[in-house]
């Protein structure tokens, strides 16, 4: 019998099942078993391409019942799975696919003919697949049996390569293998009570953790159901909330549904469970969420690089302002940062997890990986928190300058690097400043070259140019100087102090 452990876990589990996986907004709703032989023909026109068991398969394409499935035929063919965000530029693209050796891209057909010639140059196969199901991936597959022979796989095998940035700009290739997808969504089935008879309303993107390991692997583990959106729409969310039992979502999420009077506590009554993640939840939106609907919304916290790390209680009391307890399995501590020993309870520090979830480190960056996964496992996640006396994780910052805007990670140096080539600039600074939707947004500070006038709107079209948009500075400012330390390094949180409070958002 041929053992791929996070094949057989997800998707096999459930094979023979009739029962609905997806229901589309359209109506149309697709079984597991349905699911599964989508994937399969996948599978099998893949392994026609010539690919083999630990290629990469980096795919930036929409939101699809197809696109899902390509990820689950990655799994079932040994393939490593590469999703990107549809919004990365080609010039963005063109890095992850020369740093995986990616051996096929698969693209929106709108972008296979600007696609091409970057696919040529980086020796890698380009497909197509489309929202609507189309493409030539789909053509291929179209012709392949409705089963594919699983090929084994053992859980340190990778199953997974998802990039997240860090402040000097360059992408990280995060190693996910099965074993940390697996031990991961059997931690949340259990952690939050996911049953066969759940139905999950899945608004997310599954270009990343949350909408795909997180909201999708516990959803196939568990045998359940999802309404599968294209993107979050309020409307639609509203509409389709009584159909459902769970919502996965970001802390924009809460905001917009609380912003429209539809959204009322006979509408979210029957409802079971609201998760919310991937950026901070203001302990004002969980007490509004409450009052409206007698739900206490049940925050956790998590990273590309681990998954979920920690959990408020099913349980027991959902803290405001808090991400709760470590997850079964996971060990958190607080650490000096410049000594890496364990600080007393109540101190803030660096946090480090360890546990099954840990990434495998950083793709062909043995350096980095070194330096942010030690010997003993620990990861340093490169948060900020302390532990109050009842056991409680609170995040209160980044040691890096990370901005987290509508859950999408914003890395500065990346939007710096292009401020600081446009003409009449000689240096800039780009800082998050809190926004009422989103959480935080971007501003851009910009520093004359002496005796230059830097044109502003100049620089933000060629930022709109070459940035994905959820990068895009929502407004640049002119100013004299950029604090600095003794050492040289520009004082951030001295710009968001005297920012935060002054900068209006338009």
């Amino acid at each position: 019998m041929t053992v791929n452990p996070l094949y057989d876990s997800l998707f096999d589990l459930h094979a023979g099942k009739e029962t609905p996986f997806l229901i589309l907004d359209s109506g149309k709703v697709i079984s597991h078993r349905a699911f599964l032989a989508m994937a399969a023909r996948f599978a099998g026109h893949l392994t026609k391409l010539g690919l083999s068991p630990g290629d990469r398969v980096a795919a930036q394409v929409h939101k699809s019942p197809d696109a899902l499935a390509l990820y689950a035929a990655c799994v079932q063919a040994g393939l490593v799975f590469l999703p990107l965000n549809p919004a990365y530029t080609h010039g963005e693209l063109g890095y992850f696919l020369e740093n995986s050796g990616a051996a096929l891209l698969v693209c929106d057909g709108a972008e296979a003919a600007a696609l091409r010639p970057l696919a040529e140059r980086m020796n890698t196969q380009l497909a197509t697949l489309n929202a609507d199901g189309s493409g030539s991936l789909s053509d291929g597959a179209s012709v392949c049996p409705d089963t594919f022979a699983t090929v084994a796989r053992q859980g340190g095998d990778l199953a997974a390569l998802l990039y997240t940035s860090g402040t000097t700009g360059r992408s990280k290739g995060a190693m996910l293998t099965q074993d940390n997808l697996i031990s991961n969504a059997r931690t949340l089935v259990d952690h939050w009570r996911f049953e066969a008879n759940d139905v999950l309303l899945h608004a997310l993107p599954i270009f990343h953790t949350h909408g795909l390991f997180v909201a999708t692997n516990v959803t196939l583990m568990a045998g359940g159901a999802m309404i599968f959106l294209p993107r979050l729409d309020i409307d639609r969310l509203i509409d389709l909330m009584p159909r459902a039992t769970v919502l996965m979502g970001v802390p924009t999420f809460y905001t917009r549904l609380l912003d429209d009077p539809r959204f009322t506590r006979d509408l979210a009554g029957h409802m079971r469970l609201f998760i919310s993640g991937s950026a901070p939840l203001l302990a004002d939106t969980h007490r509004q969420f409450e009052t409206r609907t007698g739900h206490r919304i049940l925050e956790r916290y998590g990273m590309t690089e681990t998954n979920m790390n920690t959990s408020n209680p099913y349980d027991g009391e959902r803290r405001a302002g808090t991400v709760g307890f470590p997850l079964p399995g996971v060990t958190l501590k607080v650490t000096d940062p410049d000594s890496g020993e364990q600080l007393p309870q109540g101190e803030i520090g660096q946090i480090e997890v360890r546990g099954p979830n840990v990434f495998k480190g950083y793709w062909e960056m043995p350096d980095k990986t070194a330096a942010e996964l030690r010997a003993d496992g620990f990861f340093i996640t490169g948060d900020l928190g302390r532990i109050d006396a009842d056991g409680y994780v609170h995040i209160v910052g980044r040691n890096k300058d990370l901005i987290i805007s509508g859950g999408y990670n914003i890395y500065p140096k990346e939007i710096e690097m292009l401020l600081d080539e446009q003409p009449g600039v000689l240096e800039s600074a780009v800082i998050g400043v809190p926004h009422p939707d989103l959480g935080e947004t971007v501003l851009g500070l910009i520093v004359p070259a002496p005796g230059a006038s830097p044109d502003l709107d100049a620089i933000m079209a060629a930022a709109q140019v070459d940035l994905a948009r959820f990068k895009h500075p929502r407004k640049l400012l002119i100013v004299d100087a950029l604090p600095r330390n003794t050492m040289g390094k520009v004082q951030k949180n001295l710009l968001r102090d005297q920012l935060s409070e002054t900068f209006t958002t338009p």
